[in-house]
């Protein structure tokens, strides 16, 4: 049985990832900084700090694949704190490699990267699409993707970077779908910013999770980047009209008109490369909305 290593496996889409590989028939393991209770079911977790000395873990282990989930995940966050930032996705991504490099060196390497290190680009938007971040978190993005190249080229480490469009799905209470949702279950009403014209591409997290264990699998892990989306743009008005009728509330969405720093105006990519190794996304953004709102009203508790 092969080992699938998951860091940040506590979080969103670590569990998504988990529960993949498992049924995929791997033995999965996990590190995060929670409690056991917090994890998911694993065959084994580990409960530590990153960075922090894998070389015993890795030895004993040997893992197959590392799926990088650890590092931070906000656009505004990292507009406030860049440093933090960096720390908690540049430099750890870079001690992660590094110890695989040393203990693990056939281990495939999979970065949760992002769709923002776009910008605002031309679409649909391939992966040959000219770097263009609005935020620190697109470019230390970015460098981690860098980093990957580096330790595939020089060290031969097989690495690859995935940049994901928009994941949802349920147990992410924040971003745009949840918050839509949340909206409509506290105050019955629609007042969300910018103008909704905004468009995403987005990808539900059981598809998200599949990819990945595909892409461990069959990609070449030769330091290239794949984009993770379904190639499907929807503005954030339609998603909301989407949401209020998987809630059932009579709500129309209404804008402020607003701009938000270091976000970009409008998403779809190109996902033929991924397409191309065999994947095809299954949830669609009916059904998953759907799923996130019954999940947002018995977690708000909400008639």
């Amino acid at each position: 049985m092969k080992t699938a290593l998951i860091t940040g496996v506590a979080g969103f889409l670590g569990r998504h990832i988990a529960r993949q590989f498992a049924r995929a028939a791997w033995r999965v393991i996990g590190i995060d900084d929670v409690p056991a209770e917090n994890a998911p079911p694993l065959a084994r977790f580990i409960r530590l700090k990153l960075p922090a000395d894998l070389a015993p873990m890795l030895a004993e282990e040997k893992p197959q694949a590392c799926i990088h989930c650890a590092g931070r995940a906000s656009v505004p966050l990292s507009m406030n704190d860049p440093g933090g930032d960096f720390r908690d996705n540049v430099a750890l991504t870079f001690e992660v490699l590094d110890a695989l490099r040393r203990h693990a060196p056939e281990c495939r390497f999979i970065l949760l990267s992002s769709a923002a290190v776009y910008g605002n680009p031309a679409l649909p938007v391939s992966e040959r699409a000219p770097i263009a971040p609005l935020s620190p978190y697109g470019w230390h993005k970015r460098q981690a993707e860098l980093l990957c190249e580096e330790f595939a080229s020089v060290h031969g480490l097989p690495a690859l970077a995935v940049r994901i469009f928009s994941a949802y799905g349920p147990g992410l209470r924040r971003q745009v779908v949840w918050d839509i949702c949340e909206r409509l279950l506290t105050t019955g009403t629609l007042a969300l910013r910018g103008t909704g014209a905004e468009s995403r591409d987005f990808i539900h997290a059981a598809d998200v999770a599949a990819a990945l264990a595909l892409l461990a699998e069959r990609a070449p892990a030769r330091g290239e980047v794949f984009n993770l989306a379904t190639g499907r743009e929807t503005t954030i008005a339609d998603l909301a009209r989407l949401a209020a009728a998987a809630l059932g509330v009579k709500a129309e969405p209404v804008f402020d008109g607003e701009k938000t720093p270091g976000q970009p105006v409008n998403w779809r990519a190109d996902d033929s490369a991924i397409r191309a190794l065999g994947f095809a996304p299954r949830v669609s953004l009916e059904d998953g909305v759907r799923g996130v709102a019954a999940w947002a009203r018995a977690e708000i508790g909400a008639p």
